[in-house]
């Protein structure tokens, strides 16, 4: 679990670079200059592997408080998760938040499987598990089946990171009829593409939805599963919204390659996860 967070939250803070104005100039193989910060993207998913640490299971409403009480503005939260979480704080029970948004229809964003990596990694080798645990903590930010769906896509292929080449064919078995399932199956028929040509059958994230944004790293993270390095850097070259699908990638390859498949450079440019989080990973 921790190595998927590590996995995560480097892809997070590498992806995040290259939205600055002054690293537009630098290509996919280029490393931004130190410290790499993280986003929402590693704050949240801090929360739920906290959350694993203290029950063992997904405590909805232990991380509904953990997201709202934690949740730095500074680390770019969107807009809808931004009032969302304002709400919970301000006392709002976040099961009516949750379905009140997004004009009551909640919301299908990639917010919920950004952050799941790491659940799918402690549990390994159980996809139902992993399957049924993120769909509990999608729920409190994303009441719509496209954002658990995706949530879902995401956990159950980390769960399956070490046991199965092919993690899009293995996560359909899973995944709930929705536009993710759809994006899905396109995804896994494109034998031969590049990053580039995928992110345009598939979406990059630009829309920063889940039907976007999951089906792309699904297929990332599967033609690069040993390969970490190459793996981030496909999703910046994809563009979109690189800090979440390098988040997603990250967090699915490294449950697979563990720390030793992160170059340690990057690691240590990564700025330290948050304090509050015991225990933290190692690098």
């Amino acid at each position: 679990m921790h190595a998927s967070l590590t996995g995560l939250s480097v892809g997070d803070a590498f992806g995040d670079q290259f939205f600055l104005h002054a690293n537009r100039h630098l290509t996919p193989a280029d490393l931004p200059t130190p410290s790499w910060e993280w986003s929402d993207d590693t704050e949240m998913a801090c929360s739920v592997v906290a959350c694993l640490h203290q029950h063992g299971h997904i405590d909805q409403d232990a991380l509904a408080t953990s997201f709202a009480t934690r949740m730095d503005t500074g680390r770019r939260y969107g807009a809808g998760a931004l009032e969302l979480l304002e709400r919970i704080r301000d006392g709002h029970p976040w099961r009516t938040a949750s379905a009140e948004s997004f004009g009551g229809n909640g919301s299908y964003g990639n917010g919920a499987a950004m952050r799941v990596a790491p659940l799918g990694a402690y549990f390994l080798g159980d996809p139902a598990r992993a399957a049924k645990e993120a769909a509990l903590q999608a729920e409190i930010t994303h009441a719509h089946i496209e954002g658990i769906a995706g949530a879902i896509a995401v956990a159950v292929a980390a769960s399956l990171a070490t046991t199965t080449e092919n993690l899009i064919e293995a996560t359909l078995d899973h995944v709930p009829g929705t536009y993710v399932r759809q994006g899905l199956h396109r995804a896994h028929a494109l034998k031969n593409a590049s990053p580039e040509q995928a992110a345009h059958a598939l979406g990059n994230g630009s829309r920063i939805t889940a039907q976007d944004t999951v089906p792309f790293t699904l297929w990332t993270a599967t033609r690069y599963l040993n390969d970490y390095p190459s793996g981030i850097r496909a999703c910046v070259a994809a563009g979109g919204d690189m800090d979440t699908t390098a988040a997603i990638v990250g967090g699915i390859i490294a449950t697979n390659t563990n720390l030793k498949g992160i170059p340690p450079t990057w690691q240590t440019s990564r700025e330290p996860l948050p304090n509050w989080l015991t225990p933290t990973p190692t690098t």
